[in-house]
């Protein structure tokens, strides 16, 4: 799977240069097996997060990008998105992305996150829980309020160490979102709506659901 996730980010064309960091020899093999990039980190990161600060304090750069690898339907061009917003507007300092949800049991679901944002598309919070949370009578597929935050991150350098000198903070233990951090800090995220697909790969059942979605693209 991380390697299908590096072989289709290898398609953006905002990304200077693209690597795995991982505390694990396994990964690192089969990326350089492959012909890419991987660079060993410390294995007590609380969140990918931290981990990409790591490497960023070794490799600085304007920006930077946290593809996560559960993500076997990443779209490049949303990553190009991503490293746009940030440099098309300065106040930006981390964007990521969302995209609609049309079935009930996926909001319902905690393995999927949900994120609600401000009229300027600006995340007010994150969750495992269904929000916002209409009544059902409310619902319709194709008009939902409900959107699937997927894990891909963009952050300005000094941001991306500013956020990893912060402890986890009570909302991110919470729910385990990590992203949770910078709300709690006061700092905003820019979301994005995806225009790939993405299925996350969190459980077994996730798993099957993209081995379908591939198949059916063949």
């Amino acid at each position: 799977m991380v390697q299908r996730v590096y072989e289709r980010a290898r398609a953006a064309r905002a990304l200077s240069r693209l690597m795995v960091a991982t505390d694990d020899e396994r990964i690192a093999a089969v990326i350089r097996e492959i012909g890419g990039e991987a660079i060993m980190t410390r294995n007590d990161h609380p969140s990918g997060t931290d981990r990409l600060a790591e490497v960023a304090r070794r490799m600085p750069a304007d920006i930077h990008v946290n593809i996560q690898g559960d993500e076997p339907l990443l779209d490049a061009g949303d990553i190009d998105r991503l490293v746009a917003c940030l440099q098309e507007d300065a106040a930006v300092d981390m964007a990521t992305l969302a995209a609609p949800i049309t079935e009930r049991a996926e909001a319902e679901d905690p393995n999927v996150v949900k994120v609600v944002s401000d009229l300027a598309s600006r995340a007010l919070y994150f969750s495992r829980s269904a929000i916002p949370a209409p009544a059902p009578a409310e619902w319709s597929g194709a008009r939902s309020t409900w959107f699937r935050h997927i894990g891909i991150y963009a952050y300005r350098h000094a941001f991306l160490l500013e956020f990893a000198s912060w402890p986890r903070t009570g909302l991110e233990e919470a729910e385990r979102l990590e992203q949770l951090r910078a709300l709690e800090h006061g700092r905003a995220i820019k979301v994005i709506q995806a225009t790939g697909r993405y299925l996350g790969v969190d459980t077994p059942e996730d798993a099957r659901a993209v081995e379908k979605a591939l198949a059916e693209r063949s």
